[in-house]
């Protein structure tokens, strides 16, 4: 799945260069509103001991654009759940997180249809409901929350002045603590790219 959104990314990137459809382009102080949905893909060295799987879930974001080219993003999504492993593949249990992020963006090309878009932030995630299974099963598990920093790339295109298809891709630094029964397991970086498709409305 993260081939094909990344191939997808890219396409449309290339395919909106050309884009010169009817639709009026974002302006100052416009409200946007994306919803679709988001794919989680952790670092697949993010311990020596626990690997964190791959989520998918809902997501919705806001944005406000501040002038024609700078805007402002907050990103909430329905509650993702991963699978926690061993690195031989044993299950040991599961985690739910909510990663709310704030970044702020430079969209380029404003005057047109087609705008691709980087984005540089900061991200909170809250890992909670941590059960256990398999050779875990009964103990007490817990993963600590994180703050780190975010970048992002995606673009936007206007079907017409109020409605666009989004498709976007960021990188989360998330580091978290690992404790079973109080005993510390050391850092896990999850660190995961997250791959987002979404239909947009214009207020």
């Amino acid at each position: 799945m993260k081939n094909s959104l990344t191939t997808a990314l890219l396409m449309g990137t290339a395919l909106g260069v050309g884009y010169t459809g009817t639709a009026a382009a974002f302006e100052p102080g416009d409200w946007l509103i994306r919803v679709g949905a988001s794919y989680v893909s952790p670092a697949s060295d993010n311990h020596e001991t626990i690997s964190v799987e791959s989520a998918t879930s809902a997501t919705i974001n806001l944005t406000y654009m501040m002038t024609d080219i700078w805007a402002v993003e907050l990103l909430a999504a329905y509650p993702f759940k991963h699978d926690l492993e061993l690195q031989d593949g044993t299950r040991i249990g599961s985690t739910r997180q909510l990663p709310p992020t704030l970044s702020l963006q430079y969209h380029f090309r404003s005057t047109e249809k087609f705008q691709p878009y980087v984005g540089f932030g900061v991200n909170y995630t809250n890992f909670y409901s941590e059960k256990t299974t398999g050779p875990l099963t009964g103990t007490d598990l817990q993963l600590g929350d994180s703050w780190g920093l975010t970048g992002q790339i995606g673009f936007d295109i206007l079907v017409n002045d109020n409605v666009f298809i989004n498709l976007d891709a960021r990188y989360i630094d998330i580091d978290t603590t690992a404790t079973v029964n109080d005993t510390s397991l050391g850092n896990v970086e999850v660190d995961p790219f997250v791959f987002g498709g979404h239909i947009g409305f214009r207020f």
